[in-house]
């Protein structure tokens, strides 16, 4: 069987963490949630107390405590020390914060270590904001995937609500710009397209068309051999 690594990137609400999950599930690849270990960090921090602007006390939790990403065939669950957070990562409060604790040059180094780590010798699906430009930089297939502003602030508000949590749709569309520019414009590996990465917009598509497209250009890199 052949070995692939597939690297799925985009902005905030682009559907990565949905799509890369059921690409993965269809082809039986590891799938790993990267945005999770940092909404997982992110969490922990303000859990604890610790300045989300102190890099060194948050890369020395990270190195210190461990994040765990476990697929039980049906969802990804997050464990941080054994402890179930896959629910509590994903709150408002953290989605205000998770781009600033990821832009923090040693936190990342530290989190691309683990990650790559995860894929090694492996099939992987990954998703993050710079997976085909710098986790993953050989990757066999990149993936770049993208919506309007509007139609990823929609889809982050009717998550957030799904789940319980009160949102307000202005001020989703506010952190989410704010989200893209930070990303954009972190030192330290910023969220941009990969050279050879494909871009899919999936502002009109539905989720089983985005995936149908990846799994289309999966089948032609290995030649049906997944």
């Amino acid at each position: 069987m052949k070995t692939i690594k597939i690297a799925i990137d985009g902005p905030a609400g682009a559907g990565k963490s949905t799509v890369a999950k059921l690409v993965a599930r269809e082809l039986g690849y590891l799938y790993i949630d990267t945005g999770a270990m940092y909404r997982a960090l992110t969490y922990m921090a303000l859990k604890e107390g610790i300045d989300l602007n102190d890099e060194q006390e948050l890369n020395k939790y990270l190195m210190n405590h461990s994040i765990q990403l476990i697929n039980d065939g049906v969802i990804q669950k997050v464990e941080i020390d054994g402890e179930d957070v896959t629910d509590l990562i994903r709150t408002p409060e953290v989605n205000k914060n998770v781009s600033l604790v990821a832009s923090h040059p040693e936190v990342r180094k530290t989190m691309v270590k683990i990650q790559q780590d995860l894929s090694k010798d492996q099939s992987v699906v990954m998703d993050g904001r710079d997976i085909g430009t710098y986790v993953l930089p050989n990757a066999e297939l990149k993936i770049y995937l993208t919506a309007s502003i509007n139609e990823r602030a929609k889809r982050r508000y009717e998550e957030l609500i799904k789940k319980g949590f009160q949102a307000n749709l202005e001020e989703i569309i506010e952190d989410i710009s704010l989200r893209d520019k930070r990303d954009k414009e972190r030192a330290t590996a910023p969220l941009k397209q990969a050279d050879d990465a494909i871009l899919i917009d999936t502002s009109s598509l539905s989720i089983e068309e985005v995936v149908e497209k990846i799994m289309k250009l999966v089948h032609e890199r290995t030649g049906g051999e997944t």
